[in-house]
């Protein structure tokens, strides 16, 4: 083969592995977001409906890493990514009850995943959440959490670190959440 050979199949290489769809990890529930929960005292609580802001113009739910299109496992929608990480949250802090008559739901505002940085990666997620009780708003606010790690301009290590951190950016934003004096006492008995 010559030299132009090569150049080309590993540029087609290159393009055709760029375009590939990587698949977000599932969430894993952080252990000291779940400790925090456990400790505040609060009651059982339902999961209620989780959906995208339809006034925003940016998709929350199309997220890219170097052009390559990164997915979420649940349904391929980061909104079900935010509900299944409450989810998983409550349920890890045994404080899941599906026939409680208090409910979290929520709105994904904001998704913004950033692996193209040379020397640093950054997500960035918003949320607003919202707790009723009896049909009674008790809870109603927006959080939202930044985060950053070490990146490369090589795209073979960029691009998983990019995918493996975007977890992290969620755990934070739920972190804040529940760390919120207001909505601990909307889940309190």
């Amino acid at each position: 083969m010559s030299n132009v050979t090569n150049i080309t199949a590993a540029v087609f290489m290159a393009l055709s592995l760029g375009a590939c769809a990587l698949a977000a990890p599932k969430y894993n529930a952080s252990m000291e977001n779940v400790g925090n929960l456990r400790d505040a005292g609060l009651g059982k609580v339902k999961v209620g409906k989780f959906t995208a802001d339809p006034a925003s113009k940016n998709n929350v739910n199309r997220l890219t890493i170097r052009g390559g299109s990164y997915e979420s496992p649940y349904d391929k929608s980061f909104v079900a990514y935010l509900e299944e990480a409450v989810r998983q949250e409550l349920d890890d802090a045994r404080l899941l009850d599906a026939g409680t008559n208090t409910e979290v739901s929520g709105v994904l505002l904001r998704n913004d995943l950033d692996g193209s940085g040379i020397s640093t990666g950054k997500a960035d997620i918003e949320a607003r959440f919202m707790v009723k009780r009896d049909g009674t708003a008790r809870y109603d606010k927006v959080q939202s959490a930044h985060h950053e790690w070490e990146s490369s301009f090589l795209g073979a290590k960029a691009i998983p670190a990019a995918a493996q951190n975007y977890p992290t950016v969620v755990q934070k934003l739920l972190a804040k959440l529940f760390g919120d004096s207001d909505f601990l006492a909307a889940l309190r008995p």
